[in-house]
């Protein structure tokens, strides 16, 4: 099975440039939002760090697409982040950029889908037996100073801390993993576009995916979005919306 594309939008944030990627090949389709950079930065040939990593990581998903179980795809991709990352900067982790990210995988024989789910990406799914299924959560991290938030990036990958895509293949072991039975549309968001729901312009997951069934209802929401936060006085965050059939 195959995805064909129905739409796809995405608008860049206020305080930096996109760090927001996405994309599908053969039986898998995928978004990547880049983790903004709190620690400093590595000598990486991008406009920022995260905006390096998403298009690395897109490019390494992409070029390890077959598999139907999606752990397997996110560790053979990240193995190749891991080798680049070895001829740029060394065994450097820590300071290595991040990005949550959702992977979907179809059957083969179209019995049904496999979302895993690092981090906190959304993804919405229309099933043949007329449910809507949503696989997605928000990150709990500490708020309260620049330094904690500083510790929780430090401790990120770590029994004690919050797995996300870096480089290290074992973190697609740490990842939410849910199987549905066929399905004929799939939305994936990053959380920038999922503000949608948060700020109640759609009322759910249901209603998200039926405005992103076409480029335009994709791109008046995520225009809705952008004038709701400046109402409100809302930093914005890059907003990613992918929505693909299958065929």
């Amino acid at each position: 099975m195959n995805w064909t594309h129905v739409s796809r939008v995405q608008t860049e944030g206020d305080n930096h440039v996109e760090e927001d990627a996405c994309g599908y090949r053969g039986n898998a389709v995928w978004m990547i939002d880049g983790a903004t950079s709190l620690l400093d930065e590595l000598d990486l040939p991008g406009a920022s760090n995260p905006s390096w990593y998403a298009r690395v990581l897109d490019l390494a998903i992409a070029e390890s697409v077959g598999p139907a179980d999606p752990r397997a795809v996110l560790a053979a991709a990240l193995g190749r982040v891991d080798e680049l990352g070895h001829q740029l900067v060394g065994a450097e982790s820590q300071r290595f950029p991040s990005a949550a990210v959702s992977l979907v995988t179809a059957d083969d024989d179209g019995g049904g889908l496999h979302v895993l789910s690092l981090a906190d990406c959304h993804v919405v799914a229309a099933l043949n037996n007329g449910e809507v299924r949503h696989v997605g959560e928000g990150i709990s991290e500490p708020s309260a100073s620049a330094e904690q938030l500083r510790q929780a990036r430090l401790d990120r990958n770590t029994p004690g801390g919050v797995w996300v895509a870096r480089r290290e293949p074992a973190a697609a072991e740490q990842a939410r993993l849910v199987s549905f039975g066929p399905a004929h549309t799939v939305a994936l968001a990053s959380d920038g576009a999922w503000r949608a729901v948060d700020l109640g312009l759609v009322s759910g997951p249901a209603e998200f995916l039926e405005a992103v069934r076409t480029p335009i209802g994709a791109q008046e929401l995520l225009l809705t979005l952008r004038s709701a936060q400046e109402e409100i006085g809302e930093s914005a965050d890059d907003a990613s919306v992918l929505c693909v059939a299958l065929a």
